[in-house]
């Protein structure tokens, strides 16, 4: 989402003063070169917010090690000066999961972008967290191997980013999540202290650790090394677009395909408002008089994806497609997938804002989501294109607005508030792969009980006791879900009433 230009960086906490920042630079002179260290506004300026613009902080200083003693150096450093620490990949997270803490350090990963080895025997690689996510497919690919997880953003995003929000995908469907797909990470708590969570065998002696780690967003350890699984690439795989003369009908047939025991590689859905911004962008081949369209892709060898399409075209017809079309080439496909990955650009075509949301919700009830959701359209006045990891039941909707306008803002952000409570009230959850970060951190107050909360921040404490990682993102205290209570409209909320905006 892009922000007004009149915005002001509105501040998480207190800003730290001047001499505050000179205490922490020459300490940290102390520990990395010159060239290391960032602390004037006008360099520290472009870490101020992540992929949501909406909500932005100068840090006091940035930092981008070079090597994992330089990144145990820095941390005992802000341990001992009690300086809250952000760890930073690529910056494309889309719930604020990296914005900057007022009075701490940004620790930047960009320089740790080196893919260590790959071992095409046990189909895996090992990667330092500033390795861009397709770049692991890339250096796989003459090993007939690739890196299954794809999130949109995969050409730009990074593999330790992935790993705190444990990032998703098109195909997330059948190959699974960053969780699924990762065996092993190597971090440091705030104290330094090497953790090695996983391992290359099938399993690790003692608790799943690892499990923990992966979507934690950067709150428990700085992460700087990862295991992944490589998986080889299908002989075949083939698209079947499918449209719809109704985004209900297609929302039902989702439900219908997984019903018939059928699990594709991908299973996306784009209603018309995202077929037709998208289109004249990408040139994918949409059918732009549908109200829908589902797109369902089978891998394997020719015989079993010939068998699965035939399975998925008998499954969309009885659901009530009014027109089905198979991609007859890897360049077709690809276009296929291409207006897919390519909706949120497209977006900005169309609308000077959008507000990307990241609920996710039971199969079965996609369909009635679909048209909740439009006559949502209808209550906040605002257009919005929906998007859907449908196989899983992830949701994209995209809220368009001006953000120069202060009331379609706050339109905006209670058109969004009113889908994620939805979202768990038929039984899903405030965020699939996006994370909670600033963007839902009120919203988990509806989804989870003062108790759960409190076990979430032990869980934190037993890894970083003083808090200093990441602090403030993803766990409401109680006293922000109290507050929150109190301001609390029916379908929607007041959120963010400490963050300025404008």
């Amino acid at each position: 989402m892009n922000a007004p230009n009149d915005m002001r960086h509105a501040d998480v906490t207190l800003q730290a003063g001047p001499e505050r920042q000179r205490e922490v630079v020459e300490r940290l002179r102390a520990e990395l070169p010159e060239h290391c260290i960032l602390f004037r506004e006008e360099d520290t300026r472009p870490y101020e917010c992540d992929g949501l613009s909406a909500f932005r902080q100068l840090p006091m200083a940035v930092v981008l090690p070079e090597s994992e003693m330089q990144v145990q150096a820095v941390l005992r450093a802000c341990r001992a000066l009690d300086v809250p620490v952000v760890a930073r990949g690529a910056g494309t997270s889309l719930s604020g999961g990296a914005m900057p803490h007022g009075s701490g350090i940004v620790l930047a990963m960009a320089k740790f972008n080196r893919i260590l080895s790959i071992d095409a025997t046990a189909r895996i690689a090992r990667v330092q967290p500033g390795v861009r996510n397709l770049a692991i497919s890339e250096a796989a690919a003459p090993h007939g191997l690739y890196y299954a997880p794809d999130p949109s953003s995969q050409i730009a995003c990074t593999i330790g980013g992935n790993v705190a929000e444990n990032s998703g995908g098109v195909h997330c469907l059948k190959y699974g999540l960053t969780v699924h797909n990762v065996l092993r990470v190597r971090g440091l708590t705030i104290d330094g202290e090497v953790l090695e969570l996983g391992g290359e065998a099938l399993d690790s002696a003692g608790l799943d650790l690892l499990a923990v780690m992966i979507g934690s967003e950067g709150m428990l350890a700085v992460v700087t090394e990862v295991t992944v699984k490589l998986v080889p690439r299908p002989l075949l795989a083939q698209v079947v677009m499918a449209s719809f003369d109704d985004v209900v009908r297609a929302g039902d047939a989702v439900a219908r395909i997984i019903a018939a025991g059928i699990i594709p590689a991908g299973l996306e859905m784009m209603d018309q408002k995202t077929s037709r911004a998208v289109e004249p962008f990408v040139r994918a081949g949409y059918d732009l008089d549908a109200q829908a369209i589902l797109l369902a892709e089978s891998d394997g060898t020719p015989e079993e994806v010939a068998e699965e399409i035939a399975r998925l075209a008998e499954v969309l017809k009885d659901a009530g497609a009014t027109a089905l079309k198979v991609s007859q080439s890897e360049a077709e496909r690809l276009r296929f997938w291409s207006g897919r990955k390519n909706a949120f650009p497209a977006a900005g075509r169309i609308s000077p804002d959008y507000y990307c949301m990241d609920g996710t919700i039971p199969r079965r009830s996609l369909g009635r989501m679909l048209a909740a959701i439009a006559e949502m359209e209808h209550t906040y006045q605002l257009r919005c294109m929906n998007v859907f990891h449908a196989g899983d039941g992830n949701l994209h909707p995209l809220i368009l607005f001006d953000a120069n306008d202060a009331d379609q803002w706050r339109r905006a952000e209670l058109f969004g508030a009113a889908i994620l409570e939805l979202c768990v009230e038929y039984g899903g959850t405030v965020t699939g792969e996006h994370g909670v970060g600033i963007e839902k951190i009120n919203s988990m107050c509806v989804q989870f009980s003062p108790e759960e909360r409190e076990t979430f921040f032990a869980v934190k404490r037993a890894f970083d006791p003083p808090g200093l990682l990441n602090p403030g993102k993803a766990i409401p205290t109680l006293a922000r879900c109290a507050e929150y209570g109190k301001m609390h409209v029916h379908a929607g909320r007041m959120p963010f009433a400490d963050l300025p905006r404008f």
